[in-house]
């Protein structure tokens, strides 16, 4: 019998995204599965919506919005304690094939050690662009190296391969790891929780592995607002630096301040050639308040 996965969406005012999104989920050849919608306290009709559409979807409805990290606990929580062998965090705003979650359970069935698995990611806007297929980190600055991102794809990533880290816009997770690793870490709020539970489950020697056969589609940028939005900037500056403070020794600490006061400064100086003042305050208060929060 095929373990069952629990799908687990965060959403928030996102109901004509979380509707195509869901379309596709109950869409799946694999049968065995199960969806959780955590709705962040949204305000234009998406739970109505959803539950009108997919009766048949559990609603976790929140209050107000929580942030992404902690909806997402929301959803695992709810997940773990049903025993569910697999958990499948997904962004709202992406469309699956039909044969997606079949493609990352069969990956991630075919070792124990595997802990983690992603589909290679598509852009919506362009189908046969390559959005994501995970990440190589470097271990001098803990930067990460995007794989294959923007290539139009010749097939060149039809091969299974361990990554160092994949995007939570869509990741299939083992309840072994989950247990032992624990949960994303809702200091992060938004952006970079992906990279630091990533690097948490290497460290506990679990691998995580591009299933390349499983594929998705994604509305890049749509729960920030868009790319250089004030929200975007501020959360992503923000997240940027407590990722660095949680996870650098000493002695990378010199090579992290050069490479990351360049970028700051090219961020800051295309900001200001595209006239988005707003931004570039936001993109230095969540750098300013990156330094303040306690870890």
């Amino acid at each position: 019998m095929k373990p069952t996965v629990c799908v687990i969406i965060i959403t928030w005012n996102g109901g004509e995204d979380t509707l195509a999104c869901l379309e596709t989920v109950y869409n799946q050849h694999y049968g065995n599965l199960d969806v959780i919608v955590v709705d962040n306290g949204s305000t234009d009709g998406t739970v109505g919506q959803i539950a009108e559409r997919f009766p048949q979807t559990k609603l976790i409805c929140l209050p107000e919005n929580i942030g992404a990290v902690r909806g997402y606990n929301v959803g695992f929580r709810n997940a773990l304690q049903a025993d569910y062998p697999y958990l499948f965090l997904l962004n709202n705003d992406t469309l699956l094939a039909s044969d997606c979650i079949g493609g990352l359970v069969k990956e991630a069935e075919s070792a124990a050690d595997i802990g983690l698995v992603m589909p290679k990611i598509y852009y919506a806007g362009e189908p046969a662009r390559i959005w994501s297929v995970g990440t190589r980190a470097n271990p001098l600055n803990l930067e990460i190296v995007q794989l294959g991102q923007n290539e139009v794809d010749h097939g060149q990533w039809d091969k299974a391969i361990d990554i160092d880290d994949a995007p939570f816009c869509a990741v299939l997770m083992k309840r072994t790891m989950m247990e032992e690793v624990g949960l994303p870490d809702e200091i992060f709020y938004f952006y970079y929780e992906d990279m630091d539970y990533c690097l948490r489950a290497r460290r506990h020697g679990y691998r995580l592995r591009l299933a390349p056969a499983a594929t998705m589609w994604h509305k890049v940028s749509r729960s920030s607002g868009g790319s250089d939005t004030p929200r975007e900037r501020y959360w992503m500056a923000r997240s940027s630096v407590l990722y660095f403070r949680k996870h650098a020794h000493l002695w990378q600490w010199p090579i992290i301040v050069l490479w990351r006061s360049a970028s700051a400064a090219r961020t800051s100086l295309r900001l200001a050639c595209k006239r988005r003042g707003d931004s570039l305050k936001a993109y230095w208060r969540g750098l300013w308040h990156g330094t303040r929060e306690r870890l």
